[in-house]
């Protein structure tokens, strides 16, 4: 924090976070919008945390509760082949260029499918300029991993589209779009499962994991980039930061993001010490604004059909032509406003109101 603070002021900063945006020119609002936005939607947040202590039949909710699946995970096995075929039925709505490229993907070797002696876990997207792209996966017959190859592929058109519109020196995109073209995907996805599952212990399991992602991407990035915003700006007013007060401030606001119906134990108070993305200052709110602007271009997409698809197609053929939010805004997206951060966080509620009912849990 310190060195960051050091950088900002010798190169004539405001601030470390305004040092901080400027390589992608992104203006302050839309860091204070995340923020600001999210906190009008703690609400929901701590009705998640209430429906989830019901579900659980607990009378007590430590934060370890939050990874305990608050639906048994039903049988939903899923291999690779009709995986393909779901994940293809969901992008039908991004137009049939977008399914051809995503069909030759599947058909053309890009991707290494399952688990072998010597291989990397994980999931990731890779490639260069002058091949097409490549998905390493280590593919499980489950819903997870289904969500996962949605995810990759995502990157992986993005990069492909990227590649074959702009010259090398514009084809890497920044980091603060690269989320959104594979979120995205699951975003598509999630709607056509939903559509198309009606067993209730199906149905409850897909809302179960969708919120899950909305806990852990939107609200839990954006209270570790407030957390990062505190601390640095206490910083800046020459206050001390030791292990106590830093303990102190990421107590505050777990009490804040988590409401009444958590308990807050001492132990998660030292949570700050072990998050690896705090040692690359105010990196962690990209995820959040990326899920963001992912949920609100699927919902044009499907509300609105070819014309939200055109703009989203020349989003992936754009790379790293422009600045991201310039890039942003043209596909319909408008990240120095709170829009698209509400319009996420509504779907959240329609989420939560199905789960609620489902679960017959009033709240």
């Amino acid at each position: 924090v310190k060195r960051d603070v050091f950088y900002a002021r010798v190169r004539k900063y405001q601030s470390a976070l305004q040092a901080s945006l400027f390589a992608d020119n992104i203006d302050l609002s839309v860091y204070e919008n995340l923020i600001a936005t999210v906190h009008e939607y703690l609400p929901l947040m701590h009705r998640y945390v209430s429906l989830r202590k019901k579900m659980l039949g607990l009378s007590e909710l430590h934060m370890y509760d939050l990874y305990v699946p608050i639906v048994p995970e039903v049988e939903m096995a899923i291999p690779y082949e009709q995986a393909v075929e779901t994940i293809k039925k969901a992008l039908h709505p991004l137009g049939k260029d977008y399914e051809h490229v995503l069909d030759e993907g599947f058909t053309s070797g890009w991707i290494d499918v399952y688990e072998n002696e010597g291989k990397t876990s994980g999931a990731y997207s890779w490639g260069s300029y002058t091949t097409h792209p490549y998905v390493l996966m280590n593919y499980q017959d489950n819903v997870n991993n289904l969500f996962t190859l949605a995810h990759e592929m995502g990157h992986a058109l993005h990069s492909y589209y990227s590649n074959k519109n702009q010259p090398y020196t514009y084809a890497g995109y920044r980091i603060f779009v690269a989320e959104v073209a594979s979120t995205l995907n699951e975003a598509l996805l999630m709607n056509y499962m939903l559509d198309t599952t009606y067993d209730k212990q199906q149905r409850m399991y897909l809302l179960n994991y969708y919120m899950e992602q909305f806990r852990g991407t939107l609200f839990r990035q954006t209270m570790f980039a407030e957390f990062e915003k505190t601390i640095h700006a206490k910083e800046e007013a020459e206050e001390a930061l030791t292990a106590d007060n830093l303990s102190a401030m990421y107590r505050e606001l777990n009490l804040q993001y988590h409401g009444p119906d958590m308990i807050v134990d001492r132990e998660i108070d030292l949570e700050w010490a072990r998050i690896p993305h705090f040692y690359n200052n105010f990196y962690v709110y990209k995820y959040a604004t990326g899920f963001s602007a992912a949920t609100s271009l699927s919902k044009q997409i499907v509300e609105e059909g070819e014309p939200a698809v055109e703009r989203y197609l020349a989003f992936l053929r754009s790379g790293g032509s422009d600045y991201p939010l310039n890039i942003l805004k043209r596909a319909g997206v408008d990240m120095t406003s709170p829009q698209p951060i509400r319009e996420a966080l509504e779907v959240f509620k329609g989420l939560l109101e199905q789960m609620e009912e489902l679960a017959d849990v009033k709240a």
